[in-house]
C-alpha cells in the first residue's frame, strides 16, 4: 500500500471496533494517529486510534478510565511519562528501570500494565539502519534527560559494556548514572570530544541541532571511522551531526525510525498484529 494510497483509505467503526489512543499536553505535535492509522487502515483491522490533550492534573484520572471505557491501551507522550507511574497497576522490568512509561496495555482482568519500549525501537531502529552493528565497549550518550535513561538502559540490555554519559548540566548526568546499574560513567561537558575515543557508538538524546535549537557542537576527530552516530533528533531529518558522521565515513542513523519502532509492541497488544516498519511508512508519517 502506498502512502497516498492509505491517505485516501475511508472505513467507518463497528461495535467490535478495538480503540487506543496517546495522551499528551499538547498533543497536536503527535506523530502517533498518523503511524497507526496507517497501520490499521494497511491490514484492514476494525480499529481505532486516538489522541487525547489531557492536562497532567487529570492524567491519571483519565489512564484508569480505558477500562471502563472498553479501550485496548494507548501511549503516553510528554509530559506525562513519568505521571503516568501513578496511574497504572503493574510496570514492566524496563519500565521500572527507566522510571517512565510511554505504552498502557488493558489486561483482560481490567488491570493496567505499563511498559516502556523507547530503548527498544531506538535498539530495533539501529540494528535495521546499521546491521553491522555489534555493542562493543564503548557507547557515548549526550544528554541526560529521560530520553537518554531509555537508551541507556537498552544498550546495557542489549550487551554494551561501557556507556559513557555527557551533558551540559553536569548533575543531571551525575545524577542519571547514579540511578542506573551498570557500567556508566559521566564525562563533562567539555570533555565530550575526547569521550569519542574507542567509542563504537555515538548518540545525541539532547534538542541540540533540532530546528529552532541552538546546534550540537561537537568535533568528531578522535571517533573512531568504525563508529555508528545515531541521532535522534528527526527534524531534520539528517542533521548536522550525521552530515559531518556521514561525510567523514561513519555509519549513520536518523531519529524517525525510533519513532516507528517503539509503536510496534503496543499496536500488536492492542490490535493483535505484527506491525511492519518499511520505507512507505517512513514517507508517510514524515509527510504528515
Amino acid at each position: 500500500m502506498t502512502a497516498k494510497q492509505t491517505e485516501m483509505s475511508f472505513k467507518t467503526q463497528s461495535g467490535k471496533t478495538l480503540v487506543a489512543g496517546v495522551f499528551g499536553w499538547p498533543i497536536n505535535h503527535s506523530r502517533s494517529p498518523r503511524l497507526h492509522g496507517y497501520w490499521l487502515a494497511k491490514y484492514g483491522i476494525d480499529g481505532a486510534y486516538l489522541p487525547f490533550s489531557t492536562r497532567p492534573e487529570n492524567l491519571v484520572d483519565a489512564i484508569r478510565a480505558l477500562p471502563k471505557l472498553g479501550f485496548r491501551g494507548g501511549n503516553i507522550t510528554l509530559p506525562h511519562k513519568e505521571r503516568a507511574l501513578d496511574a497504572v497497576d503493574h510496570l514492566s522490568d524496563v519500565a521500572r528501570r527507566i522510571g517512565a512509561i510511554n505504552t498502557l496495555i488493558v489486561q483482560d482482568d481490567g488491570s493496567i500494565h505499563g511498559d516502556n519500549t523507547d530503548g527498544y525501537g531506538f535498539v530495533e531502529h539501529l540494528k535495521a539502519s546499521a546491521p553491522h552493528w555489534h555493542p562493543g565497549y564503548k557507547a557515548v550518550v549526550l544528554g541526560a534527560g529521560g530520553a537518554a535513561r531509555g537508551i541507556i538502559v537498552a544498550l546495557q540490555d542489549a550487551g554494551v559494556s561501557n556507556i559513557v554519559i555527557t551533558n551540559r548540566t553536569a548533575a543531571r548526568a551525575d545524577s542519571l548514572a547514579n540511578t542506573l546499574d551498570g557500567a556508566v560513567d559521566v564525562v563533562g561537558w567539555d570533555d565530550r570530544a575526547a569521550a569519542l575515543k574507542d567509542a563504537t557508538l555515538l548518540v545525541n538524546t539532547t534538542q541540540l541541532g533540532q530546528a529552532g535549537q541552538p546546534p550540537l557542537d561537537i568535533d568528531l576527530k578522535h571517533l573512531p571511522r568504525e563508529a555508528v552516530v545515531d541521532d535522534i533528533v528527526y527534524v531534520p531529518l539528517e542533521t548536522d551531526l550525521l552530515r559531518e558522521a556521514k561525510a567523514r565515513g561513519n555509519a549513520t542513523v536518523d531519529g524517525i525510525g525510533m519513532l516507528l519502532h517503539q509503536a510496534r509492541p503496543g499496536f500488536k497488544s492492542w490490535f493483535g498484529k505484527e506491525p511492519e516498519v518499511d520505507s512507505a511508512l517512513r514517507d508517510f508519517v514524515l509527510a504528515g
